[in-house]
């Protein structure tokens, strides 16, 4: 058996290719040939993952697309070939929140909507990674949508060395550090945690400090946040960008509480990493977020504004009582992920799309 999988961007520190590459290994040991294949390859991941064009014209047995945006390409890739293709469904985030930003970019956003109906028809079996991202395939037109979770590495997270290239990040900081993890996108809404940790800094913490993880994939909303962070005189804000695993364990270690203003997600990674290691998490309570928390963050409500969030920040790392109740609860909400083996789910339903 041949199964590929299809991507249409390829990128470290990204967790869908990551989701991917795992996923890649236990392919290869059950069927055999497995690559991975991407419209757009970075050049860290040049020979890993190959480019679309480089598919062979032998027919496989199944191709795997991870769906995460709109692509014409690859749609009309998928659309070309003569295999079966099982979806899997990572979210695509709706384009209000970029068109703002930019107009090619949400074009793309709601287009990947449309190409899904499109492939709607050579669809053999449709996955997605929470019940929010179920129920969104559902009003597409994809029946049976299987749940499975995502493939999340906590243990290289658990295990990996300490550099030193945290504390280096965090020079100058003094009091208690707050941690976001994710990409500088405009749904995440880090203007929004800028704004909640300027009310933080002023009135309940001056000491403490933010870190804010994650590549700007779109530079003009990036320089907005930066520029709001100089705006409001925010000495103890680090934009490191994307970072290598032993630096954002490093910072997860060394972080006091996990927080995220984030509009919509599919599943949220950060979240499962940041219960893992003992933090106490304050998120929004928005798409798939409720699901991936089970319970164990402090979730704000959609009319909650930045003051209300930055009391919440406060109260989970100055509340030893609240923070203590978090922490148990977010490792009973990580057992629930770690019981079952993603890869091994995944490879469940290759079997039901093979079939």
């Amino acid at each position: 058996m041949t199964v590929h999988q299809v991507v249409v961007a390829a990128a470290p520190h990204d967790a869908v290719t990551n989701d991917a590459l795992a996923l890649q290994k236990g392919l290869a040991t059950a069927h055999g040939a497995s690559e991975v294949y991407a419209r757009y390859v970075h050049p860290d991941l040049a020979g890993v993952v190959h480019p679309l064009e480089h598919v062979p014209d032998a027919a496989a047995d199944l191709l795997v697309y991870h769906v995460t945006i709109g692509e014409p390409r690859v749609a009309e890739f998928l659309l070309a070939r003569p295999e079966p293709v099982m979806v899997v469904y990572h979210n695509i985030t709706p384009p209000e929140f970029f068109r703002p930003w930019s107009a090619r970019f949400a074009a793309l956003l709601a287009g990947g909507r449309e190409q899904l109906r499109m492939l709607r028809p050579r669809v053999v079996h449709a996955v997605a990674d929470s019940r929010f991202n179920a129920s969104e395939l559902a009003a597409l037109g994809y029946d049976d949508v299987a749940v499975t979770p995502l493939a999340v590495d906590l243990l290289a997270l658990r295990d990996s060395a300490d550099d030193g290239s945290a504390e280096r990040v965090l020079a100058g900081i003094d009091g208690p550090v707050y941690l976001f993890v994710g990409q500088l996108m405009p749904h995440k809404r880090p203007d929004l945690l800028v704004q909640a940790f300027h009310i933080l800094s002023t009135y309940l913490e001056p000491d403490a400090g933010l870190v804010m993880v994650g590549a700007a994939r779109h530079a003009r909303y990036g320089t907005a946040v930066e520029q709001l962070v100089r705006e409001l005189a925010l000495s103890n804000v680090r934009f490191p960008g994307a970072v290598p695993l032993p630096t954002l364990a490093g910072l997860y270690r060394r972080a006091d509480a996990f927080v995220t203003m984030s509009e919509h997600e599919g599943f949220c990674i950060p979240i499962v990493e940041a219960m893992s290691v003992g933090l106490p998490v304050v998120a929004r309570r928005f798409a798939a977020i409720p699901d991936t928390a089970g319970g164990a963050a402090l979730l704000l409500d959609a009319g909650d504004g930045p003051a209300v969030a930055a009391e919440a920040m406060h109260a989970v790392v100055a509340d030893a009582d609240l923070r203590r109740t978090m922490t148990e609860a977010g490792r009973r909400t990580v057992d629930t992920f770690t019981a079952v083996d993603p890869v091994d789910e995944f490879l469940r339903h290759v079997e039901v799309a093979l079939a």
